[in-house]
């Protein structure tokens, strides 16, 4: 047992040091950690931003006026007054996002009783914010309208609906993202590095002067397993607390070292993970498009980006087989709604069997590719 621990010891150290020799995966670590969350986290906003908007105003009246008045910063731009005959162009050249034409008449309709219409154009091909600004503008036509039909009052409504959001008041899209980039990276980062270190020892040929020495496969894997392990997790460690936390200004309310402990258990899984993908591929190349087959799934339907519960039945029953289904779920209670133990215990449990799961299968398939 002794000797056993110290192979796995000195093997997991040699994967070390042939990692820090390889210079585009350190430099793939870097950038995955640091400048990938970053950029995440700040440029990929859904949210109605400094939103370009014109009003063609053919009623010129108080109300329409109004209106137009009424788009500020930061979710709108100040809408600019245009005439009806140039709304084709500047949507062809993509000037604005919505066009909202009110047409002659509208004020006396309103003052008359009547439904009058207002007609808005929509640039759809900016997906991140055509549906959600129509409906802010629609809105804020609307308050505009009752405000003047009361004379400048502020109607008041039988029911007054508050809203508040927990966890994230403001709706801060950059929170959310910033934490899911960096559990997307580590599971990326965590089956590339094994793969790619049993591959290297294949393509050295060293692997086959490691099965002549006295070291099992079991040694040879699980070396490979810690090692990596330990460099994704003081990589995700460092990148929690510089970039998410002290760059992006993210609020983290759970405990660390029980996040820590999820992700330890995650690493086991997904790095048993990427030596079976390893041992299917005879390159690099081949891991790669193994990769896209098989880590795509996993995080498109882990619930990071879609909540799992708006997903088919079959979907959520399938995807309990996959780690990151569960390391999702813990991450996003413990981090944002600071989650302990009693809450999280099922998904540490999931993610120890499926990684006991995955290391056995992964070893047996190991033992079999080196016995080739």
């Amino acid at each position: 047992m002794k000797q056993t621990l110290k192979n796995i010891f000195f093997l997991g150290v040699k994967e070390l040091r042939g990692l820090a020799r390889d210079y585009m995966l350190v430099a793939l670590i870097v950038y995955a950690f640091s400048l990938g969350i970053y950029v995440t986290g700040n440029s990929t906003n859904d949210t109605i931003t400094n939103a370009a908007i014109a009003v063609v105003d053919e009623d010129n009246t108080q109300l329409s006026k109004r209106i137009a008045d009424a788009f500020f910063p930061p979710m709108f731009r100040r809408a600019e007054i245009i005439k009806l005959n140039e709304i084709d162009p500047a949507m062809d050249e993509g000037k604005y996002t919505f066009v909202l034409v009110i047409p002659a008449g509208f004020e006396e309709d309103v003052l008359a009783g009547r439904e009058p219409v207002i007609q808005l154009n929509t640039d759809a091909t900016r997906m991140s914010q055509a549906f959600s600004g129509a409906g802010y503008i629609q809105q804020i036509v609307e308050r505009e309208i009752n405000i003047f039909e009361n004379k400048g009052r502020i109607p008041k409504v039988a029911v007054n609906n508050v809203v508040r959001n927990r966890y994230n008041a403001n709706l801060t899209q950059s929170w959310f993202k910033a934490v899911m980039q960096l559990v997307n990276n580590i599971t990326m980062l965590a089956i590339i590095l094994t793969g790619a270190a049993l591959i290297r020892e294949r393509e050295n040929g060293t692997l086959e002067h490691l099965l002549v020495m006295p070291v099992t496969p079991f040694e040879i894997m699980f070396s490979k397993v810690w090692s990596m392990l330990l460099v994704v997790l003081a990589a995700s460690a460092v990148s929690l607390v510089v970039v998410i936390m002290q760059m992006l200004k993210v609020p983290v309310n759970g405990s660390f070292t029980l996040f820590f402990i999820g992700v330890a258990l995650h690493l086991f899984a997904v790095t048993s993970l990427g030596i079976f993908l390893a041992c299917v591929a005879q390159n690099m190349p081949q891991l790669g498009m193994l990769l896209i087959l098989v880590l795509l799934p996993m995080q498109m339907l882990s619930g990071g980006s879609t909540p799992m519960e708006s997903m088919p039945h079959w979907v959520q029953v399938v995807m309990q087989a996959a780690p990151t289904t569960h390391f999702v779920e813990l991450c996003q209670a413990i981090l944002f709604r600071g989650a302990g133990i009693g809450v999280v215990w099922l998904p540490f449990t999931a993610l120890f069997i499926i990684g006991c799961v995955l290391f056995v299968f992964s070893l047996g398939r190991f033992r079999k590719s080196v016995a080739q």
